[in-house]
């Protein structure tokens, strides 16, 4: 199966894979310029993740590493509120590219070890994700840092690979 990580600048894409791929952490991760992509194997699942940077000169790449995708894996940092909104929009922006119509969407709600961290329903609301009608959308809270939720997201994927065109 084939994923695309997607998110603003220091939301945790990088982090989410290094916990997806070692089960690790490291505090003093550098951020991702232009892409990575890293092959990860969970059970008979082999999973191609592209980790694809945040910054804004890097955006307009994102919606041509999402096309053919099994899913679309959005990470959003809940504990940065300023950025939610932003985050809202290059979301909803991605999702009106007509070569991404239907694919899966599973928006991550990263740091949820910090104490200003939003709540799952919170961060449903603010990134209008009740608004999203043409694809499946699925929302966990997760901690890379703390690895809370990040087997719950790999048996989301697992599930989904099955149903992988």
């Amino acid at each position: 199966m084939e994923l695309s990580l997607v998110g603003l600048q220091n939301a945790g894409k990088t982090s989410l894979v290094n916990a997806v791929a070692t089960g690790g952490y490291s505090e003093d991760m550098i951020p991702t310029v232009g892409f990575n992509m890293r092959k990860v194997t969970k059970g008979n699942v082999t999973i191609k993740l592209w980790d694809l940077g945040g910054q804004r000169r890097f955006r307009t790449m994102w919606e041509r590493y999402c096309r053919g995708v099994s899913a679309i894996l959005y990470v959003v940092d809940a504990a940065d509120r300023d950025s939610v909104p932003i985050a809202k929009s290059e979301l909803h922006d991605l999702l009106m590219k007509q070569s991404l119509s239907g694919i899966p969407l599973l928006v991550l709600g990263n740091k949820i070890d910090k104490s200003e961290a939003l709540s799952k329903q919170a961060l449903v609301d603010q990134l209008g994700l009740e608004s999203i009608k043409d694809r499946e959308v699925c929302c966990y809270m997760i901690s890379c840092k703390d690895s809370v939720n990040i087997d719950v997201v790999i048996d989301w994927l697992i599930k989904h690979s099955r149903t992988a065109k």
